[in-house]
């Protein structure tokens, strides 16, 4: 099978996968960046706003959460106002929609490749087949969050570059450049509102695409660096100017910090004073300075991550080579022509990778950008065909790990409980509901679709708390589910009335209790009657793995299952 059918098969692949949909849940910021924020705004459904969207320092800007997710929830919002979907709207049209136009866009990688390949010699379908074939591509670039915008806009950047900055290429016609760079610097101002790491994927390209153009005269790359400003600056106004209006509070929430005067909001510089702070660093985990190098791009990229350092390295050594013969002959070696493509492609690989690799928070999502340099690298005379097996294998294993397994249980496990809180809220006996997640990633309360104004499901996070954490918030939701009934009787000695709450009567009330089956015993242990009512698989926790000895007994599939165990009170 040649590389375009490949590349025609996974494409089709990782649309219907999208529909299907996945069940793995890579990161909260996958829902907490952008459905759950717009699902509150635009369908009012009960959402839990993440910190970076709240005052007085919002650290994400509304415009990438509003396109990616946001019109797709204007959307649904039209539908049901015409009266074709349901109000309110299935947990499926909610998780899928928005995943699948981030899915449709993911193709601008696609369109990037094509285009470029040719001019950094590589060949075109096999990249292609390379970039559809990474799991990468069908786990990372059909979710909702911003490092896959980022990812779309490094591929769009490569796109305007290319033509101006691959050796040997052909140069844009002179009098289409200042066009080019309006379009460059919004391109750029977009990147850096959508995350401020943006410019670390930036750098290489721009100044390559500057300096072919001022054939890399040092005051020509500046004076065509300046064309950017204009066109970045009217873009740079007018997201500011959307997020200020987004961020102020009406005028009748007067006791808001930006209520006072109109101060304008400027998310990137907030995000960029939160993240230089160690110590809020340290609240989402720190990692050694190597993790991108060792750990985090072998986990996404395998194969092509080590081709990538193996040429670095390589260069490195010629590098050192010709500097010691200057050292021993006292001569400086031949003039080397023009970098050709290989060192400027390790170079957008390299660079972002260091810079990145300064802060001491490393997670492998940060990285997903770099794959459209790498299948680049690879695809250059025919290197793909040793390695095929190994490639194949590594994606197959990476898509199955993070699109299945990993806390695959949750988002199956919200689904359901959607139609569950649906039916208990239309019987007039059921005075509330309440689930309790223990041990789970953060569940994304949008996909509950509880209408804004329904008081009767109550959600509650607890996270990873110890044994007697959980068992102390199972012995205050029992309380509570308890009305006591109370009575009053005279004090003979002080003649005075004395309230006595001894009985008690259960209220009609359910507590659902969401917990991996590597934790179930200890909810058991707690004291509580409990009932098994539903149970998803797989489910794979690395917060809380079961231990390899416990997977040969007959209980295994509960171990890697999420279940839903209601209490008897």
């Amino acid at each position: 099978m040649g590389p375009k059918a490949v590349w025609s098969i996974l494409s089709l692949f990782r649309l219907l996968w999208c529909l299907l949909p996945q069940t793995g849940y890579l990161h909260p910021d996958e829902f907490f960046q952008s459905p759950e924020v717009m699902a509150g705004d635009i369908l009012h459904l009960q959402v839990f706003r993440p910190w970076e969207f709240l005052l007085p320092s919002p650290c994400r800007s509304v415009v990438s959460p509003f396109v990616t997710s946001g019109v797709s929830f204007w959307v649904i919002r039209s539908l049901q106002q015409l009266g074709i979907l349901n109000n309110p709207p299935s947990s499926y049209s909610l998780l899928v929609l928005p995943r699948f136009f981030v899915t449709l866009s993911s193709f601008l990688l696609d369109l990037c490749v094509y285009h470029v390949a040719p001019l950094w010699g590589a060949d075109r379908w096999p990249a292609l087949a390379l970039l559809a074939g990474s799991y990468v591509t069908t786990v990372f670039y059909t979710r909702t969050w911003s490092n896959a915008i980022e990812g779309l806009l490094f591929a769009l950047l490569l796109l305007m570059v290319s033509p101006n900055a691959a050796p040997g290429s052909l140069a844009i016609p002179h009098h289409s450049r200042g066009k080019h760079s309006s379009l460059l610097g919004v391109l750029l101002v977009i990147g850096f509102f959508n995350r401020p790491t943006f410019p670390a994927f930036a750098v290489v390209p721009v100044l390559c695409w500057a300096g072919q153009v001022s054939q890399y005269d040092v005051v020509m790359m500046i004076k065509e660096l300046l064309k950017l400003i204009p066109s970045a600056s009217v873009t740079a106004i007018l997201l500011i100017v959307a997020d200020t209006l987004y961020f102020t509070p009406p005028p009748c929430q007067k006791n808001s910090t930006l209520s006072v005067g109109w101060n304008a909001v400027l998310t990137p510089l907030n995000f960029l004073a939160y993240n230089v702070n160690p110590c809020h660093l340290a609240q989402h985990g720190t990692h050694p300075r190597l993790n991108h190098l060792l750990v985090n791009g072998m986990l996404l990229f395998g194969i092509l991550h080590l081709s990538a350092l193996s040429a670095v390295l390589k260069s490195c050594i010629h590098c050192l080579c010709q500097l010691s013969q200057v050292i021993h002959t006292h001569q400086m070696p031949p003039l080397a022509p023009r970098a050709g493509p290989v060192p400027v492609l390790l170079l957008f690989y390299v660079v972002p990778l260091a810079l990145l690799s300064m802060f001491s928070h490393q997670e492998p999502r940060f990285l997903i950008p770099l794959i459209l340099p790498l299948v680049l690298l690879r695809a250059r005379g025919g290197k793909t065909v040793q390695w095929k097996s190994a490639i194949v294998c590594f994606n197959v294993c990476g898509a199955i790990f993070f699109g299945v397994l990993h806390q695959g249980g949750l988002v199956p496990a919200l689904c359901h409980l959607e139609k569950v809180v649906r039916s208990e809220s239309q019987q007039k006996n059921v005075s509330s509901i309440t689930l309790l997640f223990t041990h789970t990633y953060m569940p994304p309360r949008f996909l509950l679709s509880i209408p804004h104004q329904n008081t009767l499901v109550e959600v509650i996070d607890i996270a990873g708390a110890e044994e007697q954490v959980l068992c102390q918030k199972l012995a205050e939701l029992a309380d509570r589910s308890c009305f006591r009934e109370q009575y009053a009787f005279l004090d003979r000695v002080n003649n005075t009335p004395v309230v006595n709450s001894a009985f008690c009567r259960q209220q009609t009330g359910h507590v659902l209790v969401i917990t991996p089956g590597t934790v179930q015993p200890a909810v058991e242990k707690c004291g509580f009657a409990v009932q098994r009512e539903s149970s998803w698989f797989p489910h794979v926790s690395l917060e809380d793995p079961p231990q390899l000895a416990s997977l040969y007994n007959d209980n295994w599939l509960d171990l890697l299952g999420l279940h839903m165990l209601q209490l008897q009170l």
